[in-house]
């Protein structure tokens, strides 16, 4: 008698005289199981239906089998579990695990999968304002921009005493012929110019922008948005932003002092400036010199432009000299010196600006936000916003649930790697769905907390 052959049948290397082999015919297996951390993050903080009440849509709702919800929650959710394409989204349709996060395990056509396919998705990506016959979902900016600072409000239980915003632009590198392309001499190739803001942890603003505008283009109209919807429900939290030298203007310097709110910023470096600290400098130098290590010193001095200054404002400055060579770097403030000392000031307040760098990294790289290949700004902002709302809730994930965990302050992509991409296999019945999730996991302990803490906030 032959042997059966299966043509699928993968063989691999024995292992203690035992034949090794693979098949794709396990049925119903997720990789993702942990997204059902994400489902209970999204109950906790009212997300996705909040995000799809910020799109209108004109479709038949007789003919329609993909409400503007399923959509929105499938982009969301596959960005955060590491899926950053459309096309993965038509193997994605069959996902078991996805279905269920979605709430929708069957679709009422039977030539449709329950959740949708890249051309349903794309067609959501390209609306326009107005519907056309095959755009007929629209989106609102301005709810989905304010979408953000709401939901960072609502992440404190009472208003805190002061709050640091960060402001900062960054390169988003582009290979086609998007609208509103340019090449970016600074980041040396054709790019988006978008703004983040930032507070803490939380993401309080993405701003997509051509690459030809100044860095701090727009900085006025979005800081006095996001300040005056935090001022609403905070009427009495104060408010320093903190920028670097990119966005140190007169016209935001000015906006800030007009509006009580404070700031630090860095100031870029001049000859008049430079010889300003030039004493300090050379004694920093004979220090370093001696002790063979960094030295510093810092001066503290009341500076105005030439001509591009309304008036005198409080810059610090650093004379350091390092590595035999010198390093000046000096910042303009709105604090007064009887608040806080130049040398605080600038290595406790306006240093742990660099920690937003890891911010934009997370929003970029782990959450996928530079894939702006569409052909219109407007469509590669609602990328943005999208891949926005994947970093806010697995930063809600990991404020809420995974807060007393090893996993506290975690990047998103570490996240996701040891808590989100978990084998399982989903048997579902009449009565239940059942997830049986790997026995071998290495984090079942902190993804017990979570879920325990999750289902807490949800309730």
């Amino acid at each position: 008698m032959p042997t059966e052959c299966i043509s699928d049948l993968f063989g691999f290397a024995a292992v203690e005289r035992r034949r090794v082999e693979a098949c794709f015919d396990g049925g119903s297996i997720t990789s993702d199981a942990g997204g059902l951390l994400l489902g209970s993050t999204d109950r906790a903080i009212g997300l996705l239906d909040r995000f799809a009440g910020c799109f209108e849509d004109h479709r038949d709702g007789d003919l329609i089998e993909h409400q503007v919800r399923t959509l929105v929650g499938q982009r969301v959710f596959g960005l955060a579990l590491g899926y950053e394409d459309l096309n993965d989204h038509d193997h994605l349709r069959h996902d078991p695990l996805l279905a269920v996060l979605l709430g929708k395990l069957s679709a009422k056509r039977s030539d449709c999968a329950p959740i949708a396919g890249k051309s349903t998705l794309n067609r959501l990506e390209l609306s326009r304002p107005e519907p056309t016959k095959y755009h007929k979902i629209s989106h609102d900016e301005a709810a989905i921009a304010n979408l953000l600072v709401d939901l960072f409000v609502e992440a404190h239980r009472r208003a805190p005493r002061q709050i640091v915003i960060d402001l900062d632009a960054t390169d988003d590198p582009l290979h086609g012929h998007q609208e509103g392309r340019f090449f970016h001499g600074y980041y040396d190739n054709y790019c988006y110019l978008p703004l983040y803001v930032t507070c803490g942890r939380h993401l309080l603003a993405a701003k997509l922008r051509p690459a030809n505008a100044d860095g701090a283009a727009g900085a006025e109209v979005e800081l006095a948005r996001i300040v005056g919807r935090i001022r609403a429900k905070w009427p009495r939290v104060r408010i320093l932003v903190r920028a670097d030298s990119g966005f140190t203007r007169e016209w935001l310097m000015a906006w800030c002092e007009t509006n009580g709110v404070d700031y630090v910023l860095g100031l870029a470096r001049n000859d008049r400036l430079a010889a300003e600290i030039q004493w300090h400098l050379e004694r920093a130098r004979m220090e370093s010199e001696r002790t063979g290590a960094p030295a510093r010193r810092f001066k503290d001095f009341q500076w105005t432009t030439l001509g591009s200054w309304s008036r005198r404002r409080r810059v610090v400055a650093k004379a350091e000299w390092t590595k035999d060579e010198a390093n000046p770097r000096f910042i303009v403030t709105s604090l007064g010196r009887d608040e806080v000392e130049g040398r605080y000031l600038y290595e406790k307040i306006y240093c742990a600006r660099g920690d937003m760098e890891n911010r934009i990294k997370e929003c970029q790289m782990d959450m996928f936000a530079d894939r702006t290949s569409a052909a219109t700004m407007r469509a590669n902002q609602l990328r943005l916003w999208l891949s926005a709302m994947a970093y806010v809730l697995l930063c809600a994930l990991r404020r809420i649930g995974l807060r007393h965990t090893r996993f506290a302050k975690a990047s998103c992509g570490s996240i996701r790697l040891a808590l989100l991409k978990i084998g399982a296999v989903i048997t579902t019945s009449v009565r239940r769905i059942k997830i049986a999730m790997a026995s071998g996991c290495p984090c079942q302990h902190e993804f017990r907390q979570a879920h325990a803490l999750l289902a807490a906030a949800a309730r």
